[in-house]
């Protein structure tokens, strides 16, 4: 019961920055965030069962596959110890839990533009790939 109410409450609370993200886009003054291309090496986590049950690993990749198709955010949890949350080029915004799925609980090398902003890491991914 708690691991879906976290579940619930991240979704929500993505859902909502990014609402707001849309606002402040269309907003006088607010500028787009300038990003730097970068190439990140991590593990594509469940934020929900890494961070709120503390799972993860090679025996929990079924789950977070499951989770990531009920709209729990897959992320990249950096070897820099940085979470990076994958963020869409479009407008408005798609999910990229697609993207993602198939390398939870794995190591990635995944290329792209990573902006700060609001004390987190987000990467609008160019190439995803297994670190080799």
């Amino acid at each position: 019961m708690l691991s879906r109410t976290l579940c619930i409450a991240v979704a929500a609370g993505l859902a909502l920055t990014g609402a707001s993200t849309a606002r402040a886009q269309s907003m006088p003054g607010m500028q787009h965030p300038k990003g730097t291309q970068r190439t990140i090496t991590g593990t594509v986590v469940d934020v929900s069962c890494r961070f709120g049950q503390g799972l993860g690993g090679d025996s929990h990749r079924q789950c977070a596959q499951v989770c990531a198709d009920r709209g729990v955010p897959l992320a990249i949890l950096g070897e820099d110890g940085d979470l990076y949350l994958p963020a869409s080029t479009a407008m408005p915004g798609e999910g990229q839990n697609d993207r993602l799925k198939e390398f939870a609980e794995q190591q990635v090398t995944v290329t792209g533009t990573v902006f700060r902003a609001g004390g987190a890491s987000a990467i609008q991914i160019a190439s995803i790939k297994r670190k080799s």
